[in-house]
């Protein structure tokens, strides 16, 4: 069964959005399984640039089937707005499909998430977009979910009821409180609008696989962000990992056939948490405004740092990576030595395991690999031949740390500065 799941392996932001975008020229179905409008993936087409939030990458591929899952958390006012400004663009949303099941995000959930930061001993950097709050009422039982945009009665009973407990905890917080009625109007319009691509996806993604039809799974975030194995608790409130497509859309674990994984080919980090290659100096700053790391959600600037193998490998392990898609390489085109980090020296022992304590993981120190930089524009590269040496030599020896293959580099965000390495 050709199903494939795309997943980061790193903290997020490892460029899935464009890789998704590549490899939906030979899928019928694109599913997004985790995660809310706290992820943002960016594809460029031409001069044009392109950021989703909720909406799967495929949508910019004719024919591709794209579906929102059950595990997702979305939006509905916000996923409105993006779908009218991608239908702006010329691209078709009309078979776009929402699962049923899927929880909603309300305006309370969003001053609930800037609440709890505020109050918080420990800062998790959260996006603000009320992606935990909504989550949390998931496991409380209380959530409101997408199947009840089709009863605007069942809706507005179970939204003014739920704001009304918000309110309550809002106003001991001394946070501004929801105007109930003002926001159940946009959401009554959203539901409106969105109550006709409302699904129950589980049997939409179950009978595309039993018809053999060619489906990628999206992920959001990556794997050190996932709530089980990431950097608890700098980590988002869903499962990151491959093993979150099946619980985030139904689909069963024997359908899968391979994992991709994208890595970047320096590491990056948004928001809290132990980074143990980030880097406070030129260097740092180079990466940072070479690859424009900025947030395409939040347009906050990404920590940077060395390509961190423990890491990675780590991620390689959880998400059984079967291939890699490394990206941004060409960001690594004006250094004369490029490091990559082999060991964590915690306590005077070097260790290549990933730790589970976040207190061991800040107080690592990294053991580095340099290698000799190619100091070329590599941008114009579209086969691994056409690399320079130190740069096929910098990525064997990131694949043979992290315990798999590379089959796509990237040079760039353009769809055509992405090519193949498998043979």
């Amino acid at each position: 069964m050709p199903v494939d799941i795309l997943v980061g392996t790193q903290w997020g932001d490892e460029g899935k959005g464009k890789l998704i975008d590549v490899l939906t020229r030979d899928v019928d179905m694109v599913v997004r399984f985790q995660g809310g409008n706290n992820a943002g993936h960016t594809v460029e087409i031409g001069e044009n640039r392109y950021v989703l939030h909720l909406i799967p990458s495929g949508i910019f591929r004719k024919g591709v089937k794209c579906v929102i899952g059950n595990g997702v958390v979305a939006d509905p006012v916000a996923l409105q707005d993006e779908m009218l400004k991608v239908a702006a663009c010329g691209f078709d949303v009309s078979e776009l499909e929402l699962s049923s099941r899927t929880h909603l995000i309300f305006e309370y959930h969003k001053r609930l998430d800037r609440v709890n930061e505020r109050s918080a001993a420990v800062k998790i950097g959260t996006t603000g977009r009320g992606i935990g709050p909504a989550y949390t009422d998931k496991m409380r039982r209380v959530g409101i979910r997408a199947v009840d945009l089709l009863a605007p009665e069942r809706l507005s009973e179970k939204f003014r009821a739920e704001a009304a407990y918000a309110n309550k905890v809002l106003s001991a917080c001394g946070a501004e409180t929801v105007d109930v009625e003002a926001e159940l109007a946009k959401v009554l319009a959203a539901a409106e609008y969105l109550a006709p691509h409302v699904g129950n996806s589980t049997y939409t993604v179950n009978e595309a696989v039993a018809a053999g039809k060619n489906i990628l799974f999206e992920g959001a975030q990556g794997a050190l962000l996932d709530i089980d194995h990431g950097t608890y608790p700098f980590v988002t409130s869903s499962n990151t990992v491959s093993g979150g497509a099946c619980t985030g859309s139904g689909l069963p674990p024997q359908a899968v056939r391979s994992v991709w994984g994208v890595l970047k080919a320096y590491t990056t980090r948004v928001g809290e948490g132990p980074f143990p290659t980030e880097l406070f100096d030129a260097a740092g700053n180079q990466l940072r405004e070479v690859g424009r790391e900025f947030g395409a959600t939040t347009g906050r600037p990404r920590r940077c740092g060395w390509f961190d193998a423990v890491a990675a490998r780590y991620s390689c392990m959880v998400d059984g990576i079967d291939r890699l898609a490394v990206t941004k390489l060409d960001v690594l085109d004006g250094f004369d030595k490029v490091a990559i980090c082999t060991g964590y020296e915690i306590g005077g022992k070097v260790t290549d395991q990933f730790p589970a304590s976040v207190e061991e993981l800040a107080s690592a120190k990294p053991v580095y690999e340099w290698h000799d930089g190619w100091k070329t524009d590599i941008s114009g590269a579209r086969s691994w031949d056409e690399l320079p040496e130190n740069a096929r030599k910098y990525l064997t020896r990131a694949a043979e740390l992290v315990r798999s293959k590379i089959a796509i580099v990237s040079v760039g965000p353009r769809r055509d500065q992405t090519f193949s390495v498998e043979k």
